[in-house]
């Protein structure tokens, strides 16, 4: 009981600063974008699975909290909060551009969705794990969200493609065993394939508080702010 209590503290502390947001009048399950600060499931499309981790390290490689695929769609070690790229601020509330670099925080453990040069062990293909301590890793932690639009839309498809080593977030469809009986395996996949496709499902999405005009010497070129002295618009960080 009390393990099962202690792995839901990070949760209720998401649901507690969830209902702060909302009594701002911050949230909108409306809002067609994903936005900086939100908090969401992403859904691979082919495989009908949720990118998924828990503190569970892989036996190989580097040793690193395995990222996995789940079915189950209520499953709350499937939520992922968006940041900015590593030395980066992203506003919270602002829309993720596509082409834009951004890091997945998995809000249960506070490690980040992470990729290297190990093998995956069971495709063999890139490993994917989540790194770091309270959200802090290195340029591992780095994705492009690769969409069509302006902005990463809710209902659009997109692709997740790893900075340093140019590969796709891709699930194998290769299942795990014992301890994680059932699970698919996620990897990084080095072309463009149905299985590294995804799409914004169930989370808690941010609107902007409000619209301002914003100038070149705002953002840098892919949609992060550098400045260390800018405020999210909103009042409350996840």
């Amino acid at each position: 009981m009390e393990t099962q209590l202690s792995s839901l503290c990070p949760i209720l502390g998401f649901v507690i600063r969830f209902a702060k947001v909302y009594y701002h009048s911050e949230i909108d399950f409306g809002y067609d974008f994903v936005t900086c600060g939100s908090a969401l499931k992403i859904l691979n499309v082919a495989g009908n699975v949720r990118l998924h981790s828990h503190d569970v390290k892989y036996g190989s490689g580097s040793g690193q909290q395995s990222v996995t695929g789940v079915d189950s769609s209520d499953d709350h070690n499937s939520y992922w909060q968006v940041h900015g790229k590593t030395g980066a601020h992203c506003v919270r509330g602002n829309p993720v551009k596509c082409g834009q670099t951004i890091r997945l925080m998995h809000v249960s453990t506070k490690r980040n969705l992470h990729s290297h040069h190990f093998q995956s062990p069971l495709s063999r293909n890139l490993e994917v794990s989540a790194f770091g301590e309270e959200g802090e890793g290195d340029e591992g932690d780095n994705w492009v969200i690769v969409c069509h639009n302006k902005f990463w839309s809710r209902s659009e498809k997109i692709q997740i493609k790893h900075v340093t080593t140019e590969h796709y977030l891709h699930v194998s469809g290769d299942t795990y065993g014992r301890p994680i009986h059932g699970q698919k395996e996620i990897c990084a996949y080095p072309s463009i394939h149905d299985s590294n496709y995804w799409q914004a499902a169930e989370g808690i999405y941010i609107k902007p508080t409000e619209v301002k005009s914003r100038t070149s010497a705002d953002d840098d070129e892919d949609g992060n702010d550098d400045s260390d002295d800018k405020e999210p618009v909103s009042h409350d960080e996840f």
